[in-house]
């Protein structure tokens, strides 16, 4: 890895907030005008619809092509709402396109990049060899982080040595598969800091502690996975006979570049006070945004750039560091995000919308489970999280301010809560794009060499004949 690389795209990543902060305007949100989400129709969401598609086809049916063009594929999937959009209904299109990239996409880059960086720093050294306890081992440990550091964090810096300590198995497919499974987003289930709609619900009036309430539910379906991996992982390990380690080559263990666990300490606590302080909101572009938001993100990027500098490069080398995986993200990223907004303001819109036939139709915690569930699945779950609370509360506490409505929701129908919660982070497992890490986590195992499932491919292998089943346990004991 070549250090002009790093600060290419480094100065790409402030590229995108720097305009932002120098060119924002005082212009107002378009509140006062129609709500898009109220009468944009089911079709509207066809462009995302192909997004998913080229994700999902291309690498296999044209993988030369993809590999070359698919930045162009992602653009013009988003070109293929936006342009309409903005033809269409102007200003307010133009409003909520600037508002996913600005509240959403920016950050959602800067925070991957700063982890993605900081944890590339970090070197495992010592003759670790994947055998089924101790693959399972690693597995249950980046489960128990992933609620302190979050599920981004904790994939981040597990995914490089749990690689390296399978690099002589022949069949990894199914322990990456797993990994996304527990680490990147089951395991997040525990506190806010884990993932990101329990942040959202937090900052709503979720006391901190009370996603301790979905732990038996973590605890059962992260138990069920880590039983399963261990016997696929010792059948496969029966037949596959690795050589065993000669005793005279192993290497001692050692951590390099431990100075990188204080910069990841760092933007978990840059996060966590972006969301308790209020420094006021400022207009860029018309969408309002708070100060705190973008002093966390530089704060981010600083991070990440003093991480780079300060780590040793024979660290990434030897980590065999890499951009691909984070520019690969950045480019499809913008595309589903944008692609994206169709489905998400139809969504908001509940009972106006053109989703009120289903959403309407949710009344049981099981329904919540799912119907949480399966949105965040293949959409971003903090606003569907969102949704499904507020339906919740329309339900019950319709006539109450929100803080009050939550806590008389949690005296009083918990449940609800707790299946709201629970469906909004382990549901995140079964696509790639579910959640933050789940991409990133794939685009490294590739460019390491471990073969990954198409996006179909991950859905159906494993996902309905694992997880679903997983699900449906959790749904009969707990709701």
């Amino acid at each position: 890895m070549k250090i002009d690389r790093k600060i290419v795209f480094g100065l790409f990543l402030i590229a995108l907030v720097i305009p932002t902060i120098v060119f924002g305007s005082d212009t107002e949100s378009p509140t006062n005008h129609m709500n898009l989400g109220e009468i944009l129709p089911l079709w509207s969401c066809i462009p995302f619809g192909f997004m998913l598609l080229s994700i999902a086809l291309f690498p296999l049916l044209a993988p030369n092509f993809w590999h070359h063009h698919f930045g162009k594929i992602s653009f013009f999937w988003a070109a293929s709402f936006a342009i309409p959009g903005l033809v269409i209904f102007r200003g307010i299109a133009l409003y909520e396109i600037l508002h996913i990239i600005i509240i959403d996409y920016i950050p959602f880059i800067i925070l991957l990049w700063s982890l993605y960086t900081v944890s590339g720093g970090i070197l495992l050294r010592g003759t670790l060899v994947g055998t089924p306890v101790v693959n399972t081992c690693m597995l249950l440990i980046g489960t128990l982080l992933a609620s302190w550091m979050g599920t981004t964090g904790a994939a981040m810096l597990m995914i490089r040595p749990f690689l390296r300590a399978n690099s002589h198995r022949k069949n990894r497919t199914f322990m990456v598969v797993f990994f996304i499974f527990l680490i990147a987003n089951i395991g997040g289930a525990l506190t806010p800091l884990g993932d990101p709609p329990l942040f959202l619900g937090f900052l709503h009036g979720v006391p901190f502690f009370w996603t301790l309430n979905i732990a038996p539910h973590m605890v059962l379906a992260a138990g069920i996975l880590l039983v399963c991996y261990f016997f696929m992982d010792s059948y496969h390990y029966r037949r596959e006979k690795p050589s065993p380690i000669n005793l005279n080559e192993k290497v001692p263990f050692g951590i390099e570049g431990k100075h990188n666990f204080l910069f990841i300490a760092a933007i978990v606590i840059s996060v966590l006070i972006s969301g308790i302080v209020d420094w006021g909101k400022i207009s860029i572009f018309g969408v309002h945004t708070s100060v705190q938001d973008l002093v966390r993100n530089g704060l981010l990027l600083l991070i990440g750039t003093l991480s780079i500098v300060t780590t040793n490069i024979t660290v990434y080398e030897e980590n065999n560091f890499s951009w691909a995986p984070i520019i690969e993200v950045a480019y499809l990223f913008i595309g589903i995000f944008i692609t994206m907004i169709p489905c998400l303001l139809i969504l908001k819109a509940g009972g106006k919308g053109a989703l009120a036939f289903f959403i309407n139709s949710v009344h049981h915690p099981s329904q919540y489970f799912w119907s949480t569930g399966i949105f965040s699945g293949f959409l971003d779950n903090a606003p569907t999280y969102l949704t499904f609370l507020n339906t919740a509360l329309g339900n019950f506490y319709s006539s109450l301010p929100e803080k009050q409505a939550i806590s008389r929701l949690i005296a009083e129908n918990p449940l609800y809560l707790e299946a709201i919660s629970a469906g909004s982070v382990f549901f995140g497992a079964c696509s790639y794009i579910g959640n933050a890490p789940n991409f990133m986590v794939r685009s490294i195992a590739e460019e390491a060499g471990t073969p990954m499932p198409s996006f179909f491919g991950y859905i159906l292998k494993y996902t309905l004949l694992i997880l679903i089943p997983v699900f449906v346990v959790v749904t009969f004991i707990f709701f």
